[in-house]
């Protein structure tokens, strides 16, 4: 039996007075989803362990089986493993946002409005070239999404997720140490003194990028302005077992996505990156080429990882209509495609259908709630769940499972 996890990140949600009280699963069209569902046997899934804010790198490692209060160091370390770049004992990674702060000291967004990869790749290289130095290291990434790496520095501080704080004084969100009484490891920086140069950097990144000629076209164009970096989730390289190693079932395996963080994932995971021309991590990403790369996967492999981030980017803006039509992309684009070939497929696949979090449209942050999940493959005795949405599969026959027990569920399946 071979395995695909369909990953439609952040797509689960509240419900919203404005579609009368349902919630966007259950306003949006499915009919994919819904068949699986309806073929399937469904349930809810914990997917943040007590203690761990809910980020999609906690969310999504812990729906592929790790143990994240034994193995996690931060969304750096991953994102790291997904540029290619080895990290060594001394480094502490941290991803850098490009971001839009306002002239009254807000966070506007967390993305800079939007950045293509190449205008992202400008200002990283710019910014690495005058503050970069033997301590200090830029790394570019995709669209908004970067890395910085510092040698020597100490993760014992405090850092902040930009996309859950929209509207907030950023001022009151820079780097602090967790405790100040911390002094430094041998080899690195106290905690106070890598706080101090990261603000440094913040603060000096908002002058060079005042004047850099991106952002006098944005506003030119109305656009939202790249006026600042924000570098949050540091540590260190992360010990974890391949997947592999824990289900030996899994000889092969692919992640397709368009974030980094999930290859870092998938890079750890012992899984292979599929690049898929056109993915985004936008709405307008390449659907139909990322099902295409799944099948071939399939084809091959025995596990695949297929992340879809648009409805989180959308409920991180708080635009219901386009999380909506996220939602039903995914539905038409990939899950409906995917479900018709493998029904005529003579080798088993068992699919998984889920978020790694909610992220509310009218909240626009991630929140530690359980999600709907349905499992199907051929041969599969449904229950009584007939569509897939929050309330629904929470009557689904697996009831509620807690952080690993999904992945040993699902690889069960045999």
């Amino acid at each position: 039996m071979k395995h695909l996890i369909i990953l439609g990140d952040g797509m689960s949600d509240h419900k919203v007075a404005r579609l009368g009280g349902k919630t966007l699963l259950e306003y949006a069209s499915t009919p994919a989803f819904d068949r699986l569902a309806s073929e399937g046997r469904s349930g809810m899934l914990h997917t943040i362990p007590s203690g761990l804010h809910p980020g999609s790198e906690v969310a999504n490692a812990t729906i592929l089986g790790y143990d994240l209060t034994e193995v996690y160091e931060g969304r750096g370390p991953l994102e790291a493993a997904s540029m290619g770049y080895e990290m060594t004992a001394d480094d502490m990674a941290m991803r850098c946002n490009i971001l839009t702060l306002t002239s009254d000291g807000l966070i506007r967004n967390h993305h800079g409005g939007h950045l293509t990869t190449d205008e992202g790749r400008d200002i990283i290289k710019m910014l690495d070239r005058w503050l970069g130095s033997d301590r200090v290291k830029f790394l570019p990434g995709v669209q908004y999404r970067h890395l910085l790496v510092i040698k020597g520095g100490d993760k014992r501080i405090v850092t902040t997720p930009p996309h859950d704080n929209p509207g907030k004084e950023w001022r009151n969100l820079l780097v602090r140490p967790i405790d100040e009484n911390d002094t430094a490891l041998p080899g690195k920086m106290s905690p106070r003194e890598t706080a101090d140069l990261i603000n440094s950097l913040i603060l000096r990144s908002q002058e060079l990028l005042a004047a850099h000629p991106l952002n006098k076209r944005h506003e030119e164009q109305g656009r939202p302005v790249a006026n600042s970096i924000w570098p949050w989730s540091q540590g260190y390289r992360p010990s974890m077992l391949t997947l592999q190693q824990m289900y030996p079932d899994v000889r092969t395996g692919a992640v397709i996505t368009a974030v980094d963080l999930i290859n870092g994932i998938g890079h750890y995971a012992g899984l292979r990156s599929v690049h898929v021309e056109g993915a985004t991590g936008l709405v307008d990403t390449n659907y139909e080429g990322k099902c295409l790369a799944a099948l071939e996967a399939l084809r091959t492999d025995d596990f695949v990882f297929l992340h879809i981030e648009a409805a989180d980017e959308a409920g991180h803006d708080g635009d219901l209509e386009l999380k909506i039509r996220a939602i039903e992309y995914l539905d038409r684009r990939v899950v409906g495609p995917i479900m018709r070939e493998l029904s005529m497929w003579d080798e088993p696949v068992a699919v998984a259908l889920l978020p790694d979090h909610p992220t509310p449209v009218e909240e626009r942050v991630h929140r530690a709630e359980p999600v709907p999940f349905t499992i199907w493959h051929k041969g599969i005795e449904p229950d009584d769940v007939l569509a897939y949405s929050e309330a629904a599969c929470a009557k689904g026959s697996y009831g509620t499972l807690h952080l690993m027990e999904f992945m040993h569920e699902f690889m069960k399946i045999k």
